[in-house]
């Protein structure tokens, strides 16, 4: 069931006082609060002219957003229901609790269990981070304040990555005597190269926002508090194009980054052809023609 929010009701009207360069974020912002799985992680589904980007927001201040059963359960569930919503075109991952993006496990409650029950819970981690790096829309980490371990290995899940000047972000495993075990291994190198990755592993360093905008591994870094409305101007512009044509070409990159580039050029191919006879491609084209907005609804 959907139920309209307080918060979106009173951020109906709100002006926002910003430069001419924010113009955008003028526009009011209404949500409809879908339902959770779990008290920590909450989705919400922007409507009028932002109808199709959705956000998930992370609630759990008592803990700065630690990572526990009850929030793996919510970001499960979340990520299920987005990848089952073909109206969806775009994902933000937000955090409600301010300073803090997500500090990464919840050592206290990771304590109480045993080396299989760490392993399995783990195991979960990293096949949720997986499912969300595969979801077939644009995805778009908001970052605030510290992003660590588990934090940072979500935010490396997704396909952009923006931060405010303050964030501090890096995976501390090594310093608890493990390593990032829900993927960090592998996506940071993939985004930042192998020497740099290592670096970060191996001494367990924490960077600042514009550190991390220099080596690649967040998008933008902009003013402390501006993340979110830069990742909703990002996503509102992506939200404008053609979704069979952002959905392929996510599916395009992705699966072609790591092939030889004879059969990249042959999965960007198959991507391309699927196109070809979508009402949207001629609405484009027509639109283009006309000197008009396009219209795409997806089919």
């Amino acid at each position: 069931m959907v139920v309209l929010t307080s918060v979106a009701k009173s951020l109906k009207n709100l002006k926002i006082q910003s430069s001419t360069t924010h113009l955008f974020r003028f526009r009011s912002i209404r949500t409809l609060l879908l339902q959770s799985a779990s008290e920590s992680v909450k989705l919400q589904q922007l409507t009028d002219s932002d109808s199709g980007i959705l956000e998930v927001n992370l609630e759990r201040p008592a803990t700065k957003n630690a990572i526990g059963k009850d929030m793996l359960r919510g970001l499960q569930y979340a990520f299920e229901v987005v990848n089952k919503d073909s109206a969806a075109k775009v994902l933000m991952i937000c955090s409600s609790v301010p300073k803090v993006f997500c500090a990464g496990a919840d050592l206290k409650e990771r304590k109480t269990m045993s080396p299989s029950e760490v392993q399995n819970f783990v195991h979960s981690l990293r096949s949720t981070f997986s499912y969300l790096e595969e979801l077939y829309i644009p995805t778009i980490a908001v970052i605030e304040g510290a992003a660590l371990g588990g934090g940072l290995e979500m935010a490396l899940s997704c396909d952009l990555r923006i931060c405010g000047e303050d964030a501090v972000l890096g995976l501390p495993e090594t310093g608890l005597a493990i390593i990032p075990g829900a993927g960090g291994t592998q996506r940071l190198p993939r985004l930042v190269g192998k020497s740099k990755a290592k670096e970060l592993i191996f001494t367990g360093q924490k960077i600042g926002g514009r550190d991390a905008m220099s080596m690649g591994l967040v998008n933008y870094c902009v003013a402390a508090g501006e993340a979110r409305a830069k990742a909703l101007e990002i996503a509102r512009d992506i939200n404008q194009k053609g979704p069979l044509a952002i959905r392929m070409a996510k599916r395009a990159i992705d699966g072609g980054v790591e092939l030889d580039m004879a059969s990249a050029l042959a999965l960007e191919e198959d991507c391309y052809e699927q196109l070809l006879h979508t009402k949207d491609r001629l609405e484009g084209l027509a639109a283009f023609a006309e000197r008009r907005k396009p219209n795409y609804r997806g089919e």
